[in-house]
């Protein structure tokens, strides 16, 4: 290879279903520990790593063959996950292709819920954190910049958010179907992040009252719950309440389930006649899969969600052509400027260049 070439490397929710994707997903001390082994491999000169529930990918500066495949292999051996496995749900895309990708992921053309627009803020953080590592230089910079400027361009001439249906309102309305009105639910989230907040507000807005939160750091849940109208409720009280609760909001960041068979059994002997709610929105998953098989036990994880949402997909499906024409002209123009630069070398040998351009 001539230069310097620019790639993606991951997985996403379109190959690899969501029980893979527990195994890839990267807490917040591994993800750590991973850039700083990443930053060590020679030829890597620029890189940004994203990783959300649906996907974890790899954007890289590469200025020497087979560094892609050291990236994959520095990733496999920390997440104990085989190599020739990974490659079965791989994503692996270079030059225009790569570029292509993260402006269309950028602008949620790429995700579950078409359009969502949560997407645009999580590449933002991820981009951040590159940048504020010194992981980013003179082309990631750029074509991170150029991404965002796309995103913004295709949510204000396209219709690809209107209708958007959100996992919050997909839940809402499974919620619905089970209880008819959600006026005398009780309703408990747990965890105290972006996604269980949100989803805690559909519900309110769909008429829910009884709103309790329990985080394991209690003052965080204080906080939201005062946010909310709701009460705080401490995290190791979940089992001995849950039969007390209707709907279960699970979005925790835990590396294993919270909720246990044996606690929604326990909880079940209490309420035999009444319907037990989970929404699992956390990866890995908070839930332990087998309760779904007992009786008046319902429950419903991030791929179910999404495949009930991809039913309404039918109207925004008109856009899609839209979306990515716009796309593909933007990535285009981009590539045509970006590549004389990692043909040259980007910013020299062993140089990072961490200027940016005004978004």
């Amino acid at each position: 290879m001539n230069g310097e070439n620019l790639f993606v490397l991951g997985a996403t929710h379109h190959t690899a279903p969501l029980a893979v994707r527990e195994r890839l997903s990267l807490d917040a001390g591994a993800t750590e520990a991973l850039r700083a082994e990443l930053a060590g491999i020679a030829g890597l000169r620029e890189f940004t790593l994203l990783s959300t529930c649906n996907r974890v990918e790899f954007y890289g500066v590469a200025a020497a063959p087979g560094v892609a495949a050291e990236v994959q292999q520095a990733f496999c051996t920390r997440q104990k996950f085989s190599s020739t496995e990974f490659e079965q749900f791989r994503l692996s895309l270079t030059g225009p292709g790569a570029l292509q990708h993260l402006l269309e992921v950028t602008a949620g053309l790429d995700s579950q819920m078409l359009g969502e627009t949560e997407i645009f803020g999580q590449v933002k953080e991820a981009y951040g954190a590159a940048q504020a590592h010194g992981h980013t230089g003179a082309v990631l910079n750029r074509v991170f910049q150029k991404a965002f400027q796309a995103a913004k361009h295709v949510r204000t001439h396209t219709a690809i958010t209107e209708g958007h249906v959100s996992v919050a309102n997909v839940a809402v309305d499974l919620a619905t179907n089970i209880f008819g009105s959600l006026a005398q639910t009780r309703i408990l989230l747990l965890g105290a992040g972006e996604i269980g907040e949100k989803t805690a507000k559909a519900f309110q807005s769909r008429g829910a009252a009884a709103l309790s939160v329990a985080s394991r750091r209690l003052e965080r849940a204080m906080e939201l719950a005062e946010t909310l109208g709701a009460f705080a409720m401490p995290f190791w009280l979940m089992p001995v309440k849950l039969a007390e609760f209707d709907i279960v909001v699970c979005a925790t960041s835990a590396t294993e389930t919270v909720v246990s068979r044996a606690a929604v059994e326990a909880a079940m002997r209490r309420r035999p006649a009444r319907p037990l709610f989970f929404i699992d929105l956390a990866l890995p998953r908070d839930v332990d899969a087998s309760v779904a098989e007992r009786e008046n036990v319902f429950l419903y994880n991030l791929d179910d969600l999404a495949r009930i949402a991809d039913e309404n997909r039918a109207a925004r499906e008109a856009e899609i052509g839209k979306c990515r024409a716009l796309l593909t002209e933007r990535a285009d123009a981009l590539w045509r400027q970006i590549e004389p630069r990692l043909q040259a070398g980007a910013a020299g040998e062993g140089t990072v260049d961490h200027r940016t351009e005004p978004a």
